[in-house]
């Protein structure tokens, strides 16, 4: 099986990332690359692409949406996986920050902070669409007054679930991965 490489926009996707999919694919060999923001990330594509000489080594590019448009941040990734040779990288917006993911599985976050009131605010109608809640991470530290980026991603890694994330950006890039997993094997 062939190794998945992951160009991440931050540290506290590596932290995340590291922590969830050894639960989620058991077999699935991968190795995650954080970088220093956007810029960072996006200077890094064309170098790391071309360089990297592993064989049947496949990527997945991801940043954040934040206040950008997602199809043009998407299109311009693409372009860049591109234009370094490897068109079937998969690249991935999380919308619109990491931590949509948190809000997405109540139970997770109740959990990872140990506030069973945490369990409740799907219920609240400005936490219905995960995906669509604006600045994410400053809503968590409404919630959680002792929120910090890489804390709350170990944390969460370990509760955070396939089955109960309602987060639409959480389950497209599980079905990528899905499809890199399979296309790997072969």
């Amino acid at each position: 099986m062939s190794r998945i490489v992951f160009l991440l926009e931050e540290p506290s996707m590596k932290v995340l990332l590291d922590g969830l999919l050894p639960r989620i694919f058991p077999e699935m060999q991968f190795v995650c690359v954080p970088h220093s923001g956007k810029s960072d990330l996006e200077k890094s594509i064309p170098r790391k692409l071309k360089a990297w000489q592993e064989p049947g080594v496949r990527f997945v590019i991801m940043r954040d949406k934040d206040k950008d448009d997602c199809i043009v941040v998407k299109e311009r990734l693409r372009r860049l996986c591109v234009e370094s040779g490897k068109p079937d990288a998969l690249v991935r917006i999380v919308c619109e920050e990491l931590e949509a993911w948190y809000i997405a599985e109540p139970s997770a976050l109740a959990e990872a902070f140990i506030d069973i009131r945490l369990r409740r605010i799907g219920q609240r109608a400005r936490f219905r669409d995960p995906d669509a809640v604006r600045q994410p991470s400053v809503a968590l530290n409404e919630l959680v007054p002792e929120f910090q980026k890489i804390a709350a991603a170990r944390r969460m890694a370990q509760y955070m679930s396939r089955e109960r994330n309602r987060s639409r950006s959480f389950q497209t890039l599980l079905a990528g991965i899905d499809r890199l997993v399979t296309q790997t094997r072969s």
